[in-house]
């Protein structure tokens, strides 16, 4: 082959690799998870005011102590245990305002850009939402002192 014909290929190739690498940075912000690594260690006491409604299956409460993550978890009560959640959004890196709340009682939303989610599963309940919510599946829960420890 040509020199001049290895040259040419050679530098149509970085060209197209350069651009496929710049509209990958520019799509990153908004499709990429830039999850905090954060640690989670809580015990929540349901026996006490702030946390009393978790003793209802179908009823959620925000947690904000130190050792819930960046921005606090969503523990919701099922029918078969609980449903613990990041109140960081998951489809996109986190801001001021992508820290997830619940609506109607039903779904979590991205106040950011309309993301939404089941509360009941986690699953996303539109397009926006790309991937589920991340789920804390760690904990323990101790019937006889109404305790619910929570950890990563």
């Amino acid at each position: 082959m040509n020199p001049k014909k290895i040259v040419a290929a050679f530098t149509l190739f970085l060209i197209i690799s350069s651009l496929t690498a710049i509209n990958a940075c520019n799509e990153r912000n908004e499709t990429v998870s830039c999850f905090p690594n954060s640690v989670v260690s809580v015990q929540l006491n349901l026996n006490l005011p702030t946390y009393y409604k978790l003793q209802t299956v179908g009823s959620w409460v925000y947690v904000n102590e130190v050792g819930a993550g960046t921005n606090g978890l969503i523990v919701y009560r099922a029918s078969s245990g609980f449903m613990i959640y990041d109140r960081n959004a998951p489809h996109i890196c986190p801001e001021s305002d992508t820290v997830l709340e619940v609506k109607d009682g039903t779904k979590v939303i991205c106040p950011h850009d309309g993301a939404e989610w089941f509360l009941t599963t986690g699953q996303p309940l539109n397009s926006t939402a790309k991937t589920a919510l991340k789920t804390y599946r760690s904990y323990s829960y101790d019937a006889n002192s109404n305790v619910l420890s929570i950890y990563n």
